[in-house]
């Protein structure tokens, strides 16, 4: 029923994941952006960098498309596009 697992989770840094991640990324609008940090946090492999509000960016070589950045950004300033779009 289950899969084994392939790689450790936050091996991405290893295993660059750009190449198949999910149909979305997480596109960083920088607009309403409080610089809580909470994407930074929630993120499983520690790829988005960013210090201030409206600095925050993720790594796409390594972001998977799991969305949790944009899902428990508390200003919407994030939102899944589809991984064809311009970074």
């Amino acid at each position: 029923m289950f899969s084994i697992l392939a790689a450790k989770a936050g091996s991405s840094k290893d295993n660059k994941t750009g190449s198949w991640c999910s149909v979305k990324k997480p596109k960083f609008l920088q607009k309403n952006c409080i610089g809580c940090g909470l994407c930074k946090l929630v993120c499983p492999e520690a790829c988005i960098e960013g210090k201030e509000k409206n600095t925050y960016c993720p790594d796409y070589d390594y972001c998977k498309g799991c969305g949790l950045c944009a899902y428990i950004c508390p200003k919407k300033d994030i939102e899944m596009v589809p991984a064809t779009e311009e970074k």
